[in-house]
């Protein structure tokens, strides 16, 4: 078993009743749709980290944003060479104006697509847990 810990910056963006997500494609929230966002690297402030993976994941510019909270959650999986990871993960999450309507996903990372859901469509299996947690906080559900 692999064990990893892993602090990444997310944000989270409702515009008329909609929620710019992105679906995973790997990892143990594969098949799941996810906050843009991800990992902090070495000498990257957490804002840095957050302008950083809304352009990579979404093509958009932050315009503002406001911390909603940090929260942390544990998943194992198994990785496609049959190890099995024990991920200890916190993310710190935001919410996020940007600077356009369309989104686009960058299909290098680890995303599939970006698309708008609408909030009152999401249910908590198909989410991550952070997207879940995050829509709880804002009373969206």
């Amino acid at each position: 078993m692999i064990v990893k810990e892993r602090l990444g910056v997310y944000a989270v963006i409702i515009k008329e009743g909609k929620m710019a997500l992105v679906m995973k494609k790997n990892g143990g929230y594969k098949g799941k749709y996810d906050l843009p966002g991800g990992g902090n690297k070495h000498h990257e402030s957490l804002i840095e980290t957050l302008n950083r993976e809304v352009m990579e994941e979404i093509n958009a510019k932050v315009t503002s944003y406001n911390l909603i909270n940090v929260y942390t959650y544990n998943i194992k999986w198994t990785m496609d060479d049959g190890n099995i990871e024990d991920l200890h993960h916190v993310g710190v999450i935001y919410k996020v104006s940007i600077d356009r309507e369309e989104i686009i996903s960058d299909l290098v990372h680890d995303t599939l697509y970006a698309k708008w859901i609408d909030v009152d469509d999401i249910n908590e299996d198909m989410v991550t847990p952070f997207t879940w947690y995050s829509l709880k906080e804002l009373n969206l559900k």
